[in-house]
């Protein structure tokens, strides 16, 4: 499957097939960050501020085959597994760090000026500026997959990656 990262508004047919594949309305919906070459949405951008609260989980994986293949390897006990690679491993810690230091400008750079002010004026900034990756606080945790790999397809990330190598391998997902 080809994706491409889009970053465009999502037409109301999209809008519709996100409704679907969520299972209900999208809150916060900004963009589409990455889409199949058929405009399918496969990774959707949220704003940060959601319903006047703040919401640090900037990507959302909503593709569904992609979904259901991080589901299963969730299942696998592939979380724990990866997080016992990154309790062992300093660079992979280091990189997960930077990943979301990464992700904090990026997120922050979607602010729009009434979003940055509304956290501002209600002390509520530090809910994103100490959250990365799918809200994470503890930058060398791992607490979700989908999360991980849909801010990896749209700006790759170390965790993204020792997925894509899980993907590829096809075993873990009933594929084979």
């Amino acid at each position: 499957m080809a994706l491409s990262t889009i970053e465009s508004s999502p037409t109301p047919a999209q809008r519709e097939r996100i409704a679907t594949l969520l299972g209900r309305e999208p809150r916060g919906l900004r963009a589409i960050a990455v889409a199949d070459t058929d405009g399918e949405p496969i990774v959707i951008r949220v704003a940060s501020v959601v319903e006047q609260k703040p919401f640090p989980t900037l990507y959302w994986l909503i593709g569904r085959n992609l979904s259901l293949h991080i589901d299963r390897l969730e299942a696998a006990g592939w979380i724990a597994r990866l997080q016992a690679q990154v309790n062992q491993s300093e660079a992979l810690q280091n990189a997960m760090r930077a990943d979301h230091e990464r992700h904090r400008i990026v997120r922050n750079g979607f602010l729009t000026l009434e979003e940055a002010q509304f956290l501002e004026q209600r002390g509520m900034r530090a809910a994103l500026d100490e959250r990365g990756i799918g809200g994470i606080t503890e930058c060398d945790r791992i607490r979700c997959l989908h999360t991980w790999y849909a801010a990896h397809l749209v700006s790759p990330n170390a965790i993204g990656a020792l997925v894509d190598d899980l993907l590829a391998d096809g075993e873990y997902l009933g594929l084979v």
